[in-house]
């Protein structure tokens, strides 16, 4: 009896190991299927862990259920506060008092991963950082996810924020199945800003057959993380990594865990959300040292490290083979009403502030905006302090 109780305690805790071999998994991973919940590889699941700029996914769901309930729309102004434009980058690096449509702040906080936008996203639709984080973790109560805490809508460092890998699987079903209108803003393979091209930080976008989203984050106790998810033969599998050591090995460990999951078949019984906790689920995990110390700026950053010359290049370091598609985005165009939030505590809507070097002939329709062709996304924006 005791060996049959050793047995399913090894079977729960590390049925990944089998799936990469070496440091890969060394770490948190969650492998499911999108469609059924079912869970084909998982290790440390349960382990707490700070979530980084994955915390904007949990931003975007808090402000998707802010737009259905009518509280602000997509061209809803969204006001740059003093506050929201001394965040740390990654970040646009908008002046306080500069005012864009609710989607266009959306679109640059999911590609960019800008800190700024993010803040002001929260300030705006919540009234109050503080006031967004409790509807933060409203929602993470509401979702069970019970490994989860969240300070502050952009997720640079606090000790008091963090999150499971298990957690952000619930997270990521919620955004895909409640909100399928969102779904193409996480595969966008960049963006205009005036002349200045962003490429996405997931280089599984246009880089791994079927990506279609979701978002990466980096702060130096986190590591690397990254949730990527694949469509093939209309089956769709998601993949939560977190504390890689690099932007690269981050991609190539979410593609090998793809890759295996699209060759196993979706057995057993095992959901997102029947799974058993396990394992320590209280102690954080700091990669502070491990990651960060010792390190030149550029390799903390969300930007891909430059190849060194004579050796292979990473297939997630090469340039897309194809002229990438940008969307146009920047500030003016928000004619819709301000933010309830907003509004309850001034009573008092922002003036629209368009920018000065940069103007479209006409407003961007609702949804996705104009698309630019362009080989300029070919390059990378590297982030001083990239999150």
């Amino acid at each position: 009896m005791r060996y049959r109780h050793f047995l399913k305690l090894l079977s729960a805790g590390t049925i990944a190991l089998s799936v990469v071999a070496g440091p890969a998994l060394a770490n948190p991973v969650v492998v499911f299927d999108l469609g059924s919940g079912k869970i084909l590889q998982h290790q440390d699941a349960f382990k707490r862990w700070y979530p980084a700029s994955l915390s904007k996914l949990m931003t975007a769901y808090v402000t998707f259920r802010a737009i259905a309930a009518g509280e602000v729309q997509l061209d809803s102004p969204i006001k740059v506060t003093k506050h929201s434009a001394a965040e740390p980058p990654s970040k646009m690096g908008f002046k306080p008092g500069s005012v864009m449509r609710l989607d266009n702040a959306l679109k640059m906080m999911l590609v960019k991963s800008a800190n700024d936008i993010a803040m002001a996203v929260g300030e705006n639709v919540g009234g109050s950082q503080a006031a967004f984080a409790d509807r933060m973790n409203a929602e993470a109560t509401r979702l069970g996810m019970n490994g989860t805490h969240f300070v502050n809508p952009n997720g640079l460092y606090s000790p008091d924020q963090y999150t499971t890998a298990r957690d952000l699987a619930v997270l990521v079903m919620a955004i895909r199945r409640e909100f399928p209108q969102y779904v193409p803003w996480f595969s966008i393979e960049g963006l205009a800003v005036g002349k200045k091209a962003i490429p996405n930080y997931n280089l599984l976008i246009g880089r791994y057959p079927g990506a279609d989203g979701m978002k990466t984050g980096f702060v130096c106790p986190s590591g690397f993380n990254m949730i990527g998810s694949a469509t093939r033969n209309g089956r769709t599998l998601v993949a939560v990594v977190l504390g890689e050591k690099s932007a690269v090995t981050r991609a190539e460990t979410a593609a090998k865990l793809l890759d295996q999951g699209f060759d196993t078949p979706a057995a057993g019984s095992a959901t997102v959300t029947t799974l058993a906790p396990y394992g320590d689920t209280v102690s954080p995990n700091d990669m502070q040292d491990e990651v960060c110390r010792k390190k030149k700026p550029q390799e903390q950053s969300e930007a891909p490290p430059v190849a060194a010359k004579n050796v292979p290049k990473s297939p997630y370091q090469e340039k897309l083979d194809h002229v990438p598609t940008l969307v146009a985005v920047g500030l003016g165009g928000a004619t819709g009403p301000a933010p309830k939030a907003i509004l309850d505590q001034g009573g008092q809507e922002y003036a629209d502030v368009p920018i000065p070097s940069w103007r479209p002939d006409r407003p961007a329709p609702a949804g996705t905006g104009p698309k630019i062709a362009g080989s300029a996304a070919q390059g990378d924006q590297p982030a001083k302090v990239a999150n």
